[in-house]
């Protein structure tokens, strides 16, 4: 004689099943798995601060705001700048936050928005001897500059000059201190923050270049290109709502020494 099975233990059955199939959706929206995207990201304060847990400075902010907005997770792979670069035209990351134009780079990278301001190129030196009044001054001079960074085209392609590379702009601010070097280049932010951490306080020299904009890219070899106009209407969105001024405004009011 066949048992019956009793009521409630098929609506216990039921509810399971139904349970199991919203687990398996994902958090994206209409049922889709959530996009996770992948960062290549140095610690350079104050725009990447990626030290000690920690996961802020303003690129990394304006990012997750517009990550948010765009329903995806992020996670954040700390590398060297060089490195980064590196990854990008590998693929092997997604996203790069903050580099400058050059025709090399669009070979491997697409530039999605301008979402970061253009900075100032400082010129930091310690002894009088070194102070920069014009861009001659450069000769003779050993200049501390960050691994694979770009600062302005006439420098970047500049054979004649010595460059002394680093990985990290505190790093370069050590051998100035150090007489490693006679000067150091690195955008207004970046400068400012790592001169002031050491006792002898670099001073900025007279001569300085205009910045370029800073761009959210993505890796060309990144599913991620696919999704493009929605990161650049994300970013639209923000200007609008004055999202990305009161960000900037946040980290960009402090004075040059």
């Amino acid at each position: 004689m066949q048992q019956r099975v009793p009521s409630r233990w098929l609506a216990i059955c039921l509810a399971l099943l139904v349970t199991m199939a919203w687990a398996g959706t994902g958090a994206g929206a209409e049922g889709e798995p959530a996009v996770t995207v992948t960062v290549g990201v140095d610690h350079s304060p104050p725009y990447r601060i990626v030290d000690n847990g920690q996961r802020s400075g303003l690129y990394l902010d304006i990012f997750n705001e517009l990550a948010e907005r765009l329903g995806w997770q992020v996670a954040y792979e700390r590398v060297p700048f060089r490195r980064i670069l590196l990854l990008m035209r590998e693929g092997d990351v997604d996203v790069m936050l903050g580099p400058v134009q050059t025709d090399n780079r669009q070979e491997y990278m697409t530039y999605v928005a301008p979402a970061f301001p253009p900075e100032r190129r400082l010129f930091f030196f310690l002894d009088e001897d070194h102070r920069i009044d014009g861009y001659g001054d450069l000769q003779g001079k050993r200049v501390g500059v960050l691994e694979g960074a770009r600062y302005f085209r006439r420098f970047d392609r500049d054979a004649s000059l010595h460059k002394v590379p680093a990985p990290r702009y505190e790093n370069l601010m050590k051998m100035l201190e150090k007489q490693r070097v006679d000067v150091v280049i690195a955008p207004e932010m970046a400068g400012l923050r790592a001169a002031a951490a050491l006792d002898a306080r670099p001073r900025v020299s007279p001569f300085f270049v205009p910045g370029e904009p800073a761009w959210i890219a993505v890796s060309n070899g990144s599913p991620l290109l696919n999704h493009t106009d929605e990161m650049l209407s994300a970013y639209e969105s923000m200007e609008q709502d004055g999202v990305i001024e009161s960000l900037m405004l946040k980290y960009l009011a402090r004075p040059v020494p």
